[in-house]
C-alpha cells in the first residue's frame, strides 16, 4: 500500500548504508539518498529529505549503525548528534535510548535493534490501522469525507501510516469514504505527499488550501478529522505539524470528531502539558522563498519585515475526540485515561 519505499538498509551491518527517498523531490521526482556517514542522515532530518515522527526515529536508528563501523565510541556520539535534528518529534529519543542501551555498540548489535525498531513501527501502523476502523465506520451516511493535514502516511512512517492506516484498511476492505488533503503550508506535505500516496493507493482523495478547511466543514462534507501527531504530552495536549490547532478548532465547532493516531512511542509522560514540548521554529526562507521562488519580501528588502516559521503547534487534549493508539483508543482524553492506557500507575 505503499506507493514507494522511503527507508532501506542496504548491505551487511559492517559495510552497508542507509537509503532514503528524498521526499523534497516528490512528487515530481523519485530520486533516493544513499547516506554512508552520520552527517548524511543528520541532514537528512534536518531539511526533511526523511520526515514524520516514526520514519525520523527509524533512520536515526539506521545513523547509529553507520557510525559503529567507526569504532565503539562513534554511537554514542551518532546518538547526541541525530537527537539534535528536530527538537519536537519525540519518537527518535527513544529509539535513541534503547540504541545507547546496546553494549558493546557492534555494528551487528545496533543493526538488529534498527530493524527492530522498524519492524515495530511496521506493526503499530497496522494496529493503529485496525483500533481506528470504527471511526471510519461511523462517518454520516451525509457527510462520509475525512479530512487530514500534513503527512501521517505511509511515507512518514515504516508502515501504513498513523492517520492514514485506518484509510488504507477501509479502501482494502472497500468502506465507502473519501479523504479531504489539507496541503499543510509552508512545504506542503499534504498536496506534495499525502494526497499523492493516498491517490497513488486508490483512494478517492481530494486536495484542498488550508484555508479552506472551515468551508468544507461549513458545506457539510466532513463527518471525521484525523491527524498523527509528532509528541504527545502527559496530559493528552498533542504537538502536531503547523495548523493542526486550526481544525481541531474548527471541528469542534462544527460538531466533527477530532481523532489524532500515534503509536505509544510518540506518548512523551515527562512532558506535563503541551506547554512544556519544545516548537522547532524553521528557517524563513521556507515561507519567504518556497521551493526556490521568491513568494514574500525578505528583512534584506525591506527592514522591518519580519517571518515566523513555527515547524508544529499544539492542540489542548479538551479539543481532541480519542488517540487512537497500536494499543487501543483513547477516549476521553485527559491525564487519568492516558496513565492507565500507558499503564503509568
Amino acid at each position: 500500500m505503499n506507493p514507494l519505499p522511503n527507508i532501506a538498509w542496504i548491505g551487511d551491518a559492517a559495510t552497508g548504508h542507509l537509503r532514503l527517498l528524498d521526499q523534497t523531490r516528490l512528487p515530481a521526482e523519485e530520486t533516493y539518498l544513499d547516506c554512508t556517514t552520520v552527517e548524511h542522515v543528520y541532514d537528512a532530518i534536518k531539511r526533511l529529505s526523511v520526515r514524520g515522527a516514526p520514519a525520523i526515529a527509524i533512520a536515526a536508528a539506521y545513523g547509529t549503525v553507520i557510525a559503529a563501523q567507526q569504532g565503539p565510541d562513534a554511537a554514542p556520539q551518532a546518538c547526541d548528534r541525530l537527537a539534535s535534528a528536530r527538537p519536537t518529534a519525540v519518537n527518535v529519543f527513544g529509539a535513541l535510548d534503547r540504541l545507547r542501551r546496546v553494549v558493546p555498540p557492534t555494528p551487528d548489535a545496533l543493526l538488529s535493534v534498527a530493524q527492530a525498531i522498524h519492524d515495530e513501527d511496521r506493526q503499530a501502523c497496522h494496529a493503529i490501522g485496525h483500533n481506528g476502523l470504527r471511526f471510519i465506520d461511523a462517518l454520516p451516511v451525509q457527510a462520509r469525507g475525512v479530512l487530514t493535514h500534513c503527512n501521517a502516511g505511509a511515507l512518514a512512517t515504516g508502515g501504513i501510516g498513523t492517520a492514514t492506516a485506518p484509510m488504507y484498511l477501509a479502501h482494502q476492505h472497500h468502506k465507502p469514504f473519501r479523504v479531504f488533503a489539507d496541503e499543510t503550508r509552508p512545504l506542503l506535505q499534504g498536496s506534495r505527499l499525502t494526497a499523492f500516496e493516498l491517490a497513488a493507493a486508490g483512494i478517492d482523495t481530494t486536495l484542498i488550501c488550508d484555508d479552506m478547511a472551515a468551508h468544507v466543514m461549513q458545506r457539510g462534507d466532513i463527518g471525521l478529522v484525523i491527524t498523527g501527531a509528532d509528541r504527545i504530552a502527559r496530559n493528552g495536549d498533542t504537538a502536531n505539524k503547523i495548523g493542526t490547532y486550526n481544525l481541531a478548532v474548527l471541528a469542534k465547532h462544527h460538531r466533527i470528531p477530532f481523532v489524532i493516531a500515534a503509536p505509544l512511542t510518540t506518548f512523551n509522560p515527562d512532558t506535563p502539558t503541551g506547554q512544556d514540548i519544545p516548537i522547532e521554529e524553521r528557517n524563513p526562507v521556507e515561507i519567504t522563498n518556497a521551493f526556490g521562488k521568491p513568494t514574500a519580501p525578505t528583512a534584506e528588502q525591506l527592514p522591518g519585515m519580519n517571518t515566523y516559521n513555527p515547524a508544529f503547534d499544539v492542540t489542548p487534549a479538551e479539543l481532541i475526540t480519542a488517540i487512537v493508539t497500536d494499543q487501543g483508543v483513547i477516549q476521553p482524553v485527559h491525564q487519568d485515561t492516558i496513565e492507565q492506557h500507558l499503564q503509568l500507575n
